[in-house]
C-alpha cells in the first residue's frame, strides 16, 4: 500500500495542484479578466492492468476516494480509459482529474468566500493603479480585507496630496491618521507606486519630511551672534551669514563636543544626516575641510561621499599608523561595505583595502572615540583652539 500511495494520486494531490494556481494568483486573475480557465489536468498514475487482480481491494478504494472527492463533478471531472484483459476483464480506470471551470476550483480549494471578497475589492478600486496592484498580488491583497476601506481612504488622501508640501500629520481623512499610514506604509507605497522607506516615501509624494539639523561649534571670531554653538536646519545652512576658512567634520557626538575648534573655523557634527547634503553648503566650497570618521569601511565610504561635493576634503586620524597604534581597542564592524570608493587617496585606499580584505582580522574597526586623546591632539591638522 505504501508503494501505491506514492504512485497513485489522491483527491489531496488534485487539490494541491489547483491550490498552487490559487496561491500564485492565476485563478483570481482569470476570474477578473473574464477569461476561460485553461483546464488543469492532474495525471493520476493509477494501477497497471497486471496490478488490478492482485490489488483489487486497493484499486477499488482508490477509485472510490477519487469519485467521492470529485463531488459529482463539482470539484473536478475524471477522465477514464479501459484497461485489463482475459485475467481480470476490462475495467474503466481514471487516468486524469480535470478542473476546467473556476467554480470547480473554488469548491475544491474551499475559497468561495475569499473570491466574493476579492470581487468586492476589485469593484471598490478607485483607479487603474489600485486595480493593477490587486491583480498583481491578489492573494496577498486578501490579507488586507479587514482594513481595505481604511487603506483606500488613506490612499485617496495621499494621492490627492501629492506635491502639496503638507506634513503627514495634517491628514484629515475619516478613519485614518498618521499612525495608520506609518504602520501600513509598505502596502500604501505599493499602491501609490513609490518608495517603501520612510523618508523617500514622503519625498516621493512631495510631502514635508521631518527636518534634518546640523550642529556647529564656532570660533568666537566668526559667529554672527555671540554663541559657541548653533543647531540649524540643513536646508537653511546657506541662509547663515558665516564666513570661515577651516571646517572640521566628525561623526561622533562626544568627539564633536570635545575637539578644539579651529581658530578661524567651525567643527561640524556629521552624524544623523547625509554628508552629501552638507557638501552642498556654499561656504564650504572654498574652505579647508577636514574629515575624521571611524576607522572602518563605512567611515571611508562617508569620506568618499563627502568628496563628491567637496573634493578638497582631507582626512585625519584615518591612517594605518593610528589603526595599528590602537590594536588593543579594535572592535568588530557590523555589515561592512566593500563598495568601490574611487575618491580615496592612495594611503586611504590601502587602509580601506586592508579592512575590506580582513587582512588584520575579521571585520576590524576602530571607533574614533576609542582613539587615545593625547594621540588625537598631537595630530590635529589645524591650529586651535579657537
Amino acid at each position: 500500500m505504501a508503494a501505491s500511495a506514492r504512485r497513485w494520486a489522491t483527491p489531496e494531490t488534485v487539490r494541491d495542484k489547483v491550490r498552487r494556481r490559487w496561491d500564485d494568483g492565476t485563478l483570481l486573475r482569470t476570474l477578473v479578466e473574464g477569461e476561460t480557465l485553461a483546464p488543469i489536468e492532474v495525471p493520476l498514475g493509477g494501477p497497471r492492468a497486471s496490478e488490478i487482480g492482485d490489488r483489487l481491494s486497493e484499486v477499488q478504494n482508490w477509485m472510490a476516494a477519487l469519485i467521492s472527492g470529485s463531488r459529482d463533478g463539482s470539484r473536478y471531472d475524471l477522465r477514464y480509459k479501459v484497461i485489463g484483459g482475459r485475467a481480470v476483464g476490462r475495467n474503466q480506470i481514471p487516468t486524469h482529474a480535470v478542473v476546467s471551470r473556476l467554480e470547480q476550483a473554488w469548491e475544491l480549494v474551499g475559497v468561495r468566500a475569499q473570491v466574493a471578497v476579492f470581487e468586492q475589492m476589485i469593484l471598490s478600486a478607485p483607479d487603474q493603479r489600485v486595480r493593477e496592484w490587486l491583480l498583481a498580488k491578489p492573494v496577498a491583497a486578501l490579507g488586507y480585507t479587514a482594513e481595505w476601506s481604511q487603506l483606500l481612504t488613506a490612499y485617496r488622501w495621499l494621492d490627492a496630496a501629492r506635491g502639496s508640501g503638507k506634513y503627514l500629520r495634517q491628514i484629515d481623512a475619516p478613519g485614518v491618521d498618521t499612525k495608520f499610514v506609518e504602520a501600513r506604509r509598505s502596502v500604501l507605497a505599493d499602491l501609490l507606486g513609490i518608495s517603501r522607506q520612510a523618508g523617500p516615501f514622503l519625498i516621493d509624494l512631495g510631502l514635508h519630511t521631518k527636518p534634518e539639523y546640523v550642529r556647529i561649534r564656532l570660533a568666537a571670531s566668526i559667529g554672527p551672534i555671540p554663541v559657541s554653538e548653533l543647531s540649524v536646519r540643513v536646508d537653511e545652512l546657506d541662509d547663515l551669514d558665516l564666513r570661515f576658512t577651516t571646517a572640521v567634520v566628525v561623526e561622533n557626538e562626544v568627539t564633536y563636543l570635545t575637539l578644539p575648534v579651529p581658530a578661524d573655523g567651525v567643527v561640524i557634527w556629521g552624524k544623523g544626516f547625509d554628508v552629501a547634503r552638507l557638501g552642498r553648503w556654499a561656504v564650504l566650497q572654498d574652505a579647508e575641510v577636514h574629515y575624521w570618521g571611524d576607522l572602518d569601511t563605512h567611515g571611508f565610504a562617508i569620506l568618499h561621499r563627502l568628496r563628491t561635493h567637496l573634493p578638497q576634503t582631507r582626512s585625519f586620524l584615518m591612517d594605518a599608523e593610528t589603526l595599528h597604534a590602537h590594536r588593543d581597542r579594535w572592535g568588530r564592524e557590523n555589515a561592512p561595505t566593500s563598495a568601490a570608493l574611487g575618491r580615496l587617496s592612495a594611503k586611504e585606499a590601502a587602509v580601506y583595502d586592508d579592512l575590506v580584505s580582513d587582512r588584520f582580522g575579521d571585520q576590524v574597526r576602530l571607533e574614533q572615540e576609542r582613539i587615545n586623546w593625547a594621540w588625537t591632539l598631537d595630530r590635529l591638522p589645524y591650529n586651535g583652539p579657537g
